[in-house]
């Protein structure tokens, strides 16, 4: 269980150090143990030095928002404060913070955001010691390193953390490739099996006697769905086994062959196609190809004598599907038959498409956008 104040200080850690930077400045026995450069006669702290003060402990509070002009604004405080020789403060100690945050934070232009620092100080040294005249300018190189050391220091930890984040990347991509690989074992293990067992009994009862011809029609139409199956199911399992999605794609049926198919299980599917025909390739065309199959199987499923009719159309970049179907058919969001509908417009989403689907009147219509 997490204390309410340490989730706190988590979540605002910059603006409370911020805040405990400014309010030590004004404790006595505290207040005058902070950072100074300079020697110079201390100067009484008014309104101006009171705010450069603030200033030089708050910029603490735009770490996380903006550790560049964090630093910036911490080091032009510092360099007024020091210049005017105000008394030594705690506060100061934000230029530190700042400067190993900007380190460790920065995104963008380091290097020149390293170059404008330096520049800075080399032009704040300068003036410090035409001021002051015990300065030496071994002592502002000793302070110089001190800075240059902490810029170091948090890249440091941004290398660390860069580092770290590259663990868990490859610490998650191997376990994503060891699921990959149980599931293509489970496929294979047992889906494969059944597959191939339906594919055999299928042909097998093609050679019973005194089967009319649309028995014989329907159960090798079983047998060239399994056998297609089959294929699929390589595939993917090249494709689970090598890790990505993309080094072996399923053989890609045309909207012939699958309407064929479903007219040879008994079906009565009309195929119409619009536009000049293109040859369905990669995801974009194994959307179109799992688009028509589950309208076709829902068509099955839900119509009422399973008749459909599908509509292609060859757009200049992409292609449209449209599956009108008798009956009501399923709800869109139903989780009773499966993730049918839901997953075809997850595939086609993802594609940066859309899908509709649903009923309109007495039929239950599917419509697709699959951009090339």
């Amino acid at each position: 269980m997490t204390i309410p104040g340490l989730r706190l200080i988590r979540a605002r850690w910059d603006v409370l150090l911020a805040v405990a930077l400014v309010g030590l400045s004004f404790v006595p026995g505290v207040a005058r143990q902070g950072l100074e450069l300079a020697g110079l006669p201390d100067r009484p702290l008014d309104l101006l030095g009171i705010t450069l003060l603030v200033v030089q402990g708050g910029a603490v509070a735009l770490i996380r928002w903006r550790a560049g002009w964090a630093l910036a604004v911490a080091g032009a405080a510092f360099a007024g404060y020091q210049l005017l020789g105000y008394p030594t403060t705690f506060a100061a100690l934000g230029l530190l913070v700042t400067l190993v945050a900007a380190g460790a934070l920065i995104e963008q232009h380091r290097r020149l955001t390293a170059v404008i620092a330096l520049g800075a100080y080399v032009v704040l040294a300068a003036a410090l010691l035409a001021f002051d005249v015990q300065l030496t300018i071994v002592d502002t190189l000793t302070f110089g390193m001190l800075l240059a050391a902490l810029w170091i220091w948090g890249s440091w930890l941004r290398s660390q953390a860069a580092a770290r984040r590259a663990r868990e990347v490859a610490a998650e991509r191997d376990a994503i490739a060891a699921e990959r690989s149980r599931i293509a074992r489970e496929l294979h293990d047992v889906v494969t099996h059944h597959v191939t067992a339906m594919v055999v009994q299928a042909e097998a009862g093609g050679y019973q006697p005194n089967l009319d011809a649309g028995t014989q029609a329907v159960l090798a139409s079983i047998a060239d769905g399994g056998r297609a199956t089959l294929v699929d199911l390589r595939s993917l399992l090249g494709a689970l086994e090598a890790g990505s999605s993309d080094s072996r794609a399923p053989m890609l049926q045309t909207p012939d062959e699958i309407v064929a198919g479903a007219r040879a299980a008994g079906q009565s599917i009309r195929l119409r196609t619009h536009g000049e025909p293109r040859r369905l390739q990669g995801a974009a065309g194994l959307a179109v190809v799992r688009v028509i199959q589950e309208s076709i199987t829902n068509a099955r499923r839900y119509a009422t004598d399973g008749a459909a009719t599908v509509d292609v159309t060859h757009d200049e970049h992409a292609i449209l599907v449209e599956v009108v179907s008798s009956g009501t058919g399923p709800e869109p969001t139903s989780t009773a038959g499966g993730r049918g509908i839901v997953g075809m417009r997850e595939r086609v989403e993802s594609l940066g498409g859309d899908l509709h689907a649903g009923a309109e009147g007495d039929a239950f219509v599917v419509r697709a956008r699959i951009p090339l």
